[in-house]
């Protein structure tokens, strides 16, 4: 069930470093080097695949860059926003 944008507002006041566009959450990480990076990514496969929803990732040497959103869904669930505080 999509969240509505007062229930979007709130939860993502409870996420620092987080923003969102109305149909996903993101948040850049920055790492020391590109290794670090990598394994940062490694490190999101426990709770993504233990909460079977899977984040979209890209990495650009030193900076991770996490998007969630519910594309069954299309948008925002009380799922995004569970991964986003796992993370």
């Amino acid at each position: 069930m999509l969240l509505t944008p007062a229930e979007i507002e709130d939860a993502l006041r409870s996420l620092p470093g987080w923003s969102c566009d109305g149909k996903s959450l993101t948040r850049t990480y920055k790492f020391a080097g590109f290794p670090e990076a990598v394994a940062f990514v490694h490190r999101l496969v426990a709770p993504a695949e233990a909460q079977n929803h899977h984040p979209d990732i890209a990495i650009s040497y030193n900076r991770v860059t996490v998007s969630l959103t519910t594309h069954d869904a299309g948008g925002l669930t009380a799922k995004d926003f569970a991964l986003a505080r796992a993370l």
